[in-house]
């Protein structure tokens, strides 16, 4: 029904890294879900009415919250399609996270306040009455959410939306606790053991790990999360593909909403080039980005001597002395300067956060390594932290 209905209302709808293709996306899966969502509650309602169940009525009012948190979705998706303005120069694409905070903290609302009844029923037990049209809505409801996760899955990974994998992973858990509700329903009705309660208790703790988890992917952009590999290694690929560039490092990425990318990167060049060329072609570079990956790129160029043999070879022993110490450390802006009675070894190193080893640990292992090439061989060290995984 989705596909069909994007191909009626959404133009270009392949062009996904387009802002306002995602936002018809979103917009449409946010009404859709809405429908769904309360078509399932007056249907659950009228079930749990019925049959007298605290699981069912619960189950129901779980789905009107779904309701509610896709009309938040809509709303967000809305404002993060908003333009650029004066006091929002980068747009307003980090709404769409907000968005999904929001919905996750409605899922854990309604988490909390089902735990609460089914802790009652636990405590005052009584007995539900059995109803084959209950059962028939229970297990349309299933195949409604498993629909709903299925769309909200595939649209949400299509356009890199959080949002919709918040909203994919809460209709799954709706799928796993309208299950719960549906088999203590029939349990009930088979050997009159009294599980309402249990299920119910059930249904909640799902409900309130899904809003965990929805919480968390959505704060984690909203807090500066380091950018995908794939996405680095895209850009490493780019930049490198000009002979110009003999190295990259300092790369940092700034997220400002899906399709509202930035990234600030350092591309060591050769110092003997004439500087006009060499800007020219970072132009060139920086307009590749934007083209290829959709992402405004801003370059800083480190000449580098790429002439002085003794500079590259010390360089490459160096370079190799630091693997040797952990592999995952790595070298840049790499100079020498010579004295009367030593050479200052000058560097950058990049080390992960959270290293098994402090940064002056790492710097007196490396002193001490470079040492070892030559004894006028002084390391002068600056840690630079790694900011992609």
């Amino acid at each position: 029904m989705i596909s069909l209905l994007a191909k009626k209302f959404i133009k270009n709808r392949e062009n996904v890294t387009s802002p306002a293709v995602r936002q018809a996306y979103g917009m449409l899966c946010g009404i859709v879900g809405i429908c769904i969502n309360i078509i399932l509650f007056a249907l659950k309602f009228f079930a749990g009415t019925i049959s007298g169940s605290i699981a069912i009525t619960a189950d129901a009012f779980n789905n009107l919250s779904d309701a509610g948190a896709s009309v938040v979705t809509l709303l967000g998706f809305k404002l993060a399609g908003k333009k650029p303005d004066p006091d929002h120069p980068f747009g307003h694409g980090r709404i769409e996270y907000l968005s999904g905070l929001a919905v996750s903290m409605v899922i854990i609302l309604m988490g909390v306040e089902l735990l609460r009844d089914a802790v009652d029923k636990i405590l005052h037990p009584e007995a539900v009455e059995f109803s084959v049209l209950a059962v028939v809505i229970l297990i349309v409801s299933i195949c409604g959410k498993c629909y709903m996760f299925l769309y909200n899955r595939s649209i949400g990974r299509k356009i890199d939306s959080t949002a919709m994998q918040a909203t994919a992973t809460d209709s799954l858990s709706d799928c796993a606790a309208t299950s719960a509700v549906l088999l203590a329903t029939l349990v009930g009705h088979w050997t009159n053991l009294h599980i309402d309660g249990w299920c119910g208790l059930i249904v909640s703790g799902l409900i309130l790990f899904a809003g965990y988890n929805a919480a968390r992917d959505t704060l984690s952009p909203l807090l500066g999360q380091p950018p995908e590999q794939e996405f680095v290694d895209e850009i490493e690929k780019t930049v490198m593909a000009h002979g110009i560039v003999s190295g990259i490092h300092d790369l940092v990425v700034h997220d400002y909403g899906p399709g509202r990318v930035m990234i600030t990167l350092h591309a060591e060049v050769p110092a003997d080039r004439n500087i006009m060329e060499i800007h020219d072609e970072i132009d060139i570079i920086e307009q590749e980005l934007r083209s290829k990956l959709g992402c405004e790129a801003t370059i800083h160029m480190d000449p580098i001597d790429t002439n002085d043999e003794t500079t590259k070879e010390t360089r490459r022993k160096v370079a190799e002395l630091v693997r040797l110490i952990d592999e995952q450390i790595t070298i840049h802006d790499f100079r020498m300067v010579s004295g009367p009675t030593h050479t200052n070894v000058i560097f950058d190193a990049v080390v992960p956060f959270a290293f098994r080893l402090s940064d002056k640990e790492v710097e007196e292992k490396i002193e001490s390594a470079v040492r070892t090439l030559d004894g006028n061989y002084f390391a002068v060290v600056k840690i630079d932290k790694s900011y992609v995984k």
